[in-house]
């Protein structure tokens, strides 16, 4: 090794001790200054002297060049996810059945750690030197982001010492601290692009960036927590695995604890519940692990989850905040919504400035006032729930809202549903589950009709989105539903960004719409209380559109799934001599208001009850309800020992919980696709 090669060589083992120094175990020797000289010198050497330039190399931690895509890789071992506890008495019962699985007398010691929100990782080191960083993906394959995981300044490219495994792979959480992403946020900003919604939504964006050149502005973090595999060697215990990673230059969240037994377990649970809004990153809970390797692997795992650790769950994340006014939402059925704006508030990294206070009923349960200070929670770190009202804050000044006597849009007088759907515009209380504005050429329920009718689980009129039927409701082209059908290609020309192309496939989009059976249609009408499965039962049963007009309840009730309600509904949809002339130029219009033939029911989930909780990715809630209930099935929001299965999403609440306690089935979001036969079986 000649002088040159000696002199790269030491100022690349200085600013990785230096690195470490300030990255790993924040107790930097140097100041910014004088790392930034050597890190100078180092590159002022390479660029002299490229021959001597090796990929661990502290200058090589971003390349900048740009990716086509990332591949992916099969993870040696499984990546499993941990099953999670709501409380200290599930946390307790947890230690029960470990207990009981060893089957023997056994005391268990525990290491907590704090559990990140952020992104799991995979790290790969060959002879120390960093060849891999991966995603966790499904658990069994993630993706291969080395060219991202390079750029984070707290994972080293070189391991520190010498005795080190040939092969080596270690799991942890890469994360953006708190000021970063709002640092982050503010570039953003005055850049134009949109903010992200939260640390860990920037922190799995970035790493899915194609380009890293611009991973240094996000400040990624990372802590290791959990042991890969290795080729030779192991270790005893959880802490001994993260001691002896330190000194290789992994950083460890200091927070980290060896417990004796549960009690402690619980105190650490409890003291960082209350506290971890003053840690500079987000934490959603402790991860439990049973200290012992042998007994790890003695606990052994399902095909999802090790038995050996367990996470423990914070409440979800509350805060306080003001009423500022409420508003009025007006559904596709006329329904009006309370919707409370509230002074913008961060809530488990997220900034939230309206609640939906439901209805009419829920504001008078909870009293909200314009002006009150509420507490608010995210439920399931999903959706903003006003919880309370905090009347001790009160200052007189508050004013009680009143439910709204005309329509905000139209003006017309809002009438008062009960639950026998009987109408009470009258009623002095004037407070009700549903208000209504019963007036159908509202420009607001026009809208949300156009909306309804377009919609894939209708019409299917691909390229009708919110935006243009707004645009079409505002220029007064589009007055009702059958307007849409005497639309041109010049009309849609005329609307903001459309070119000759887009307006083209909108016309054939719209024509293709009249293709839809009958079933499709009657759903798309937006009759209340008729979802896609009761439309399919009525388009069977009568054939024809005529003969719904006529009808009366009786007639309705004698069919199987079909309620009084219900059918009070229908009747009083086609009693209106609109509707009847809206179906009429219809059937001139050539849409198939005829039932060609009989449309298989489908009976697979009858009887069965679905609760759904947490965010599902490719379903809006009302979908997926759908998806059910045209299998005849039923939805239900609480759970009970009658509910046949929980469907989770992304943060579920605390439905989650109850379910497990009631040993009620519990499944994602691709085991309920095959449950309603949107996957191969």
């Amino acid at each position: 090794m000649n002088s040159v090669e000696k002199q790269i060589q030491k100022l690349r083992e200085s600013i990785r001790h230096h690195d470490w120094r300030y990255y790993v175990i924040s107790d930097p020797e140097i100041s910014d200054k004088e790392y930034d000289e050597l890190f100078k010198n180092l590159q002022s050497l390479e660029e002299k002297h490229p021959e001597f330039i090796t990929n661990d190399s502290p200058t090589q931690r971003v390349s900048g060049g740009v990716l086509e895509g990332f591949s992916t890789v099969s993870h040696r071992e499984k990546m499993l996810s941990l099953d999670n506890t709501y409380s200290i008495d599930e946390l307790k019962e947890w230690e029960s059945r470990i207990k009981r699985a060893i089957k023997r007398d056994v005391a268990f010691e525990y290491m907590v750690e704090l559990k990140i929100d952020g992104v799991s990782c995979s790290l790969t080191y060959q002879d120390g030197a960093l060849i891999l960083g991966a995603t966790r993906g499904d658990g069994q394959i993630g993706e291969d982001v080395t060219a991202n995981i390079r750029a984070i300044k707290s994972i080293p490219l070189k391991l520190r010492g010498d005795s080190l495994s040939k092969f080596f792979e270690v799991r942890g959480e890469i994360y953006m601290q708190k000021t970063d992403f709002n640092n982050l946020n503010r570039q953003r900003s005055k850049r134009g692009d949109p903010p992200f919604a939260n640390p860990r939504n920037a922190t799995s964006g970035s790493l899915k960036l194609l380009d890293s050149s611009s991973l240094p502005e996000r400040n990624l973090n990372c802590f290791m927590h959990s042991f890969g595999w290795m080729q030779g060697g192991g270790f005893a215990k959880q802490n001994d695995f993260l001691n002896k990673i330190k000194t290789w230059g992994l950083r460890v969240n200091p927070a980290n604890k060896v417990c004796r037994n549960i009690q402690e377990v619980i105190e650490y649970c409890l003291y960082w519940q209350t506290r971890r809004d003053n840690l500079d990153y987000e934490v959603d809970g402790v991860v439990v692990k049973v200290n012992d390797f042998n007994q790890q692997k003695e606990l052994g795992a399902t095909s999802k989850s090790p038995r050996w650790a367990v996470a423990y769950k914070f409440p979800a994340h509350q805060t306080t905040t003001k009423v500022v006014s409420v508003s009025i939402q007006v559904g596709r059925t006329g329904i009006l919504t309370p919707v409370a704006n509230l002074t913008p508030v961060e809530c488990a990294g997220v900034m939230i400035s309206r609640a939906t206070l439901h209805n009419f009923d829920e504001v008078n349960r909870l009293d909200v006032r314009i002006g009150d200070t509420i507490l608010l929670q995210r439920s399931g770190d999903v959706i903003p729930k006003i919880v309370k009202v905090i009347t001790s804050k009160r200052t007189g000044k508050e004013v009680k809202f009143v439910a709204p006597r005309r329509c905000p849009i139209c003006k017309t007088l809002s009438v008062k549903e009960k639950s026998d759907n009987t109408c009470l515009g009258k009623d002095k209380s004037f407070y009700g589950v549903y208000i209504y504005c019963p007036n159908p050429d509202c420009p607001a329920q026009i809208k949300r009709s156009l909306w309804h009718f377009a919609s894939r689980g209708a019409m299917d009129i691909e390229g009708m989105g919110k935006s243009v039927v707004d645009a079409l409701v505002d220029i007064g082209m589009v007055g009702q539903i059958v307007d849409i059908y005497k639309l041109e290609k010049a009309d849609f020309l005329k609307l903001p960004l459309f070119k000759e192309k887009r307006a083209d496939n909108l016309v054939r989009a719209i024509k293709k719409s009249k293709e839809q059976p009958l079933s499709k249609v009657l759903y798309g009408l937006g009759i209340k209380h008729v979802g896609e499965r009761a439309a399919m039962l009525l388009a069977n049963r009568f054939k024809s559109i005529d003969k719904f007009f006529g009808l009366n309840k009786n007639e309705l009730e004698v069919i199987d799934e079909i309620g009084p309600v219900m059918a009070a509904s229908i009747v009083e949809f086609f009693s209106s001599t609109k509707i009847k002339k809206m179906i009429q130029l219809f059937s001139k219009l050539g849409l198939k208001l005829v039932a060609a033939e009989k449309t298989i029911i489908d009976n697979d989930l009858k009887g069965k009850v679905f609760v759904f909780t947490g965010e599902l990715i490719d379903f809006s809630r009302s979908n997926a309800k759908a998806a059910v209930e045209a299998k005849a099935g039923k939805c239900t929001t609480s759970i009970s020992k009658n509910v046949d299965y929980l469907v989770v999403g992304k943060n579920p609440g605390s439905k989650h919980a109850k379910a497990k306690k009631l040993n009620i089935p519990i499944v994602n979001e691709e085991e309920f696709k095959t449950i309603v036969g949107l996957r191969p079986t």
